[in-house]
Formats: C-alpha cells, structure tokens, sequence
C-alpha cells in the first residue's frame, strides 16, 4: 500500500494553481464509456460521489443507473457501521460476476472502508479483481489512478488527511439544492467513532472560498444549500484567522439565498452566537439536527461527548426557547457497552422531555480501531433490539404527534421533484425539514410554494397547492 509521507499543513489550490490544473484533469479518452457510481453512508458521502462524478465525466464517461451498461464501476464506501462493510462486500460479490462477462470492466472502491488499514489488506488479498482502491484522502488522485490502466490493482489511501482543495468541478446531483463542504474531518473523537481515523482531523475551508461557493449556486439559480461537516459548530477552530460558525452563517445568510441549512451539530460547539445568528435571519432554516446518542451521563462519558444529560436538556430548551418554531431531531444509540436498563431508561427520559420530532436510531456497531472497541460488550443482541424497537416506539409517537400540528396550517415547501405518492403529486420539505406529498404540478419543481397540510403521517405530511409564493 502506497503512503506518501505528507505534511499536515492544508495546502490551498489558490497558491498552487499547477496543482489545480493537474488535479482537475480534462480528457476525452473514455468518451462514449459509460460509469455506475454507489454511494454509502452519510451527506459527505454523497457531496464526494458529486466531485467523482465530475472527475469521471471531466474524462469522458457518461453516467448510467444500469450496472450491466458501466465500463466503469465506482463503489463509494462507509465504515460508520458493520453492516455498511457486508453492503459492499455483498456487492462486490455480483461485480465478480461482472467481470468474468466483461475482462475489460474498471471497478474502483473508495471512501471511507478502505481508509482502514485491515479493509485495504482485505481488498488487495481476496478482491484482486478490484481494480483501484482509494481513500477519502486522495479522491482528487482518482483521474490519475484511471488514467495509468495498470492491469495490476492499484491501491492509493493516505495514511493522514490530504490538502483541501478548491475549484474541483462537480456533478451535483440537484439543480435546487446544493451541499457545501465547509471542513472536512474532525477533532472530537468520541470513543465510538470511526470518522477522525477515516477521515482525518478538522480541516476548515477559507471564509471566502465558501461565500464564493454560496454566490456562485445562489448565481445559477439553486434554492438552498446545506452547509456541510461532521462538526460544523468547530468550524474556523484550525483556522489562523478569528472565525467561528456563527460569523459564517451570518455571512452566508447575507448572500440572500433563499434557504439555509447546516448539519451536523455537536453540543458542546453549539453556541448563544449561533442560536442568535439562526433566530435573526429568515433564510436561515428553523431546523438543527442535535445528536444526543445517549441519556445516560454515565453512558456520554464513556462515548467521550464532553456533555452531561442535564447540559444537553438545558441547551435544547435553550434552542427551543429562542428561535421561533424550530424543530429539532437527533441521533441516538442504544447497547452501548456497559449500558444498563437503568441508563437506557435515562435515555427514554430525556426523549420524552425534549419530544423531538423525528430521530435516527442505531444499535452499537463496534468499529475497530476505536477505543470503544475495546471496552467488553456483554449485552445480548435480543436486549439490544428490544431497546430499540422500545425507543423507536415512543419516537415515532411524538414525530406523529408533532406532524399533526401541521394539520389546517399553510406552509413554505421547496418543491423537489416527483412524489413516489402518485403521478399528480410531487414532494418538498418545509422549513422546519418536514418532508411534503403535494397534489401539485410537475412545473412547481424548483419553486417555493405555499401549501395547505391536509394529513400527517409518522414520517410526512400531505398537502394541497395554495398560492404561488416564490419563483
């Protein structure tokens, strides 16, 4: 395995213009190929698979959603949970069977798997037919992986972060709504947590690099962005310059774009500047997603999450209090080791005290190299799962509870597309981030309309076109 000796330093495309150019390779070699892309995991995930999108098609290849059409295949990988691994492993079981039909079929696994050292031996032992391995640390070296066509495999993954890039041309996969990386990596290292070692530690992007970003969507018509991290609150912490989250948003916020939004937030970063940014400007989304992982105090420590029970209730109140109609949701885990009924009842307590409106839920996945992984787990499965259907129960009756006020109520939704609700509906989110099935037509796409709630579901409301809001 290749691991170049790199400096930690960040370097910056705007000093080092020939590194830009070698970077973002342009070629029509492969014109008229065709490339399949899969995508693992978390929104950074998915705003990495847009910036290998634009490397492939900066090469000439096409993109298709039919495997069996690719020349190309490029698996874009998650290591948060086991079963992310057997996803992929499964997979590449039917690219096997790809490759016997067709020799010449380019198959490359990136991301976040094969940043762990026992997952790229793996692949380089037992998956020889896979043909280029990449980490999240290089994906600006994969035009120059493709473009070598070694008939041996080729495996490329940093040991350490890479350099941050700017200008690299993306595919996006909305013309309405935009990711915007403004770090990559994190410092928190929650004992549980894969992502600093997969990842790297906390990069942050120049303030002006990001505003120019948000311009240039807000240019082409997009609607909204989402600011994008695994800890945006710590944005500018690595920094040289006095810069925190709260400014950045402020400032994005004065670009007009019409929404807003941001995930994901730790507690301990979460600020009175923020709260008071998020409440002082409309375009700014009334919606933060706070992971709370578990209620137990005893249980934080052992995480690492630097926050007790009762600091997270107070600062939830706090977000409740001042920003108007905010709605909140979360992460939790259940069967963390060492974790008793009596801290999985503090947990319960602390969902039914903040009510949230909806919450991803999880079972504890051991990730090796963490020092979670290390710590005995002697809690049965079928405990586990039944923790877990028991908190998902109690969350899934405040989110209903929580859609019903929607009921008789006029909201803003961005109309996004289609609805899989039927051929006359199409589907957008409200403000607060509640996903909308509207009787609405084809041509309200990219628009924000007013829409009348007329049902509420567990995960989504139903609604009516009012009258026309905003182009």
């Amino acid at each position: 395995m290749n691991l170049p000796d790199l400096k930690q330093a960040r370097l910056r495309t705007d000093n080092l213009p020939q590194v830009l150019e070698a970077k973002n390779i342009k070629s029509d070699k492969f014109k008229g190929k065709n490339y399949f892309i899969r995508t693992y995991g978390c929104q950074m995930n998915v705003h990495d698979s847009e910036e290998i999108k634009g490397i492939l098609e900066n090469l000439g290849f096409s993109e298709t959603e039919e495997l069996e059409q690719a020349d190309i295949v490029v698996l874009n990988t998650c290591a948060i949970r086991e079963n992310a691994h057997d996803k992929v492993f499964g997979f590449l079981g039917r690219l096997k069977h790809l490759k016997k039909e067709n020799p010449n079929l380019i198959i490359c696994i990136g991301g976040c798997m094969p940043q762990e050292s026992s997952v790229a031996t793996l692949l380089k032992e037992k998956y020889p037919f896979v043909n280029i391995v990449f980490g999240t640390h290089n994906i600006d070296d994969l035009a120059t992986l493709i473009l070598a066509e070694s008939k041996k495999q080729q495996i490329e993954v940093f040991s350490i972060e890479g350099n941050v890039y700017e200008h690299m041309d993306y595919v996006r996969d909305s013309s309405i709504t935009a990711w915007v990386n403004i770090m990559y990596g994190c410092d928190k290292f929650c004992t549980y947590c894969i992502v600093p070692f997969t990842r790297g530690k906390q990069r942050s992007r120049k303030v002006k690099d990001i505003l120019n970003e948000v311009q240039d969507l807000k240019n082409r018509g997009y609607k909204e962005v989402t600011l994008l991290g695994q800890n945006v609150n710590a944005y500018g912490k690595d920094l040289e310059e006095d810069y925190d989250f709260a400014t950045l948003l402020e400032n994005v916020a004065k670009t007009n774009i019409e929404r807003i939004r941001f995930v994901t937030s730790h507690p301990w970063d979460f600020t009175d500047k923020m709260i008071d940014v998020i409440a002082s400007f409309p375009n700014i989304m009334p919606y933060i997603h706070l992971p709370l992982q578990s209620g137990s105090s005893k249980i934080l420590k052992l995480m690492g999450r630097r926050y007790t029970k009762e600091e997270y209730i107070t600062l939830y109140n706090k977000i409740k209090e001042r920003i108007p109609g905010v709605s909140i949701t979360t992460d939790i885990i259940v069967g963390f080791p060492n974790e008793t009924e009596e801290d999985f009842e503090e947990t319960l307590d602390v969902v039914n005290t903040c009510k949230f409106d909806s919450a991803f839920t999880f079972i504890y996945s051991p990730r090796e190299g963490t020092p979670a992984s290390l710590i005995k787990d002697t809690i049965p499965l079928e405990v586990k799962e039944e923790r877990l259907h028991k908190l998902n129960d109690v969350i899934n009756s405040y989110s209903l509870s929580h859609n019903k006020e929607y009921i008789g109520k006029n909201e803003e939704v961005l109309v996004l597309g289609p609805s899989e609700k039927g051929e006359d509906k199409v589907y957008g989110y409200t403000k607060t981030m509640k996903l909308v099935n509207v009787s609405g037509a084809k041509e309200d796409i990219g628009k924000l309309i007013n829409v009348h709630i007329t049902d509420a579901k567990s995960f989504s409301l139903d609604g009516k076109k009012e009258i026309f809001i905003k182009n």
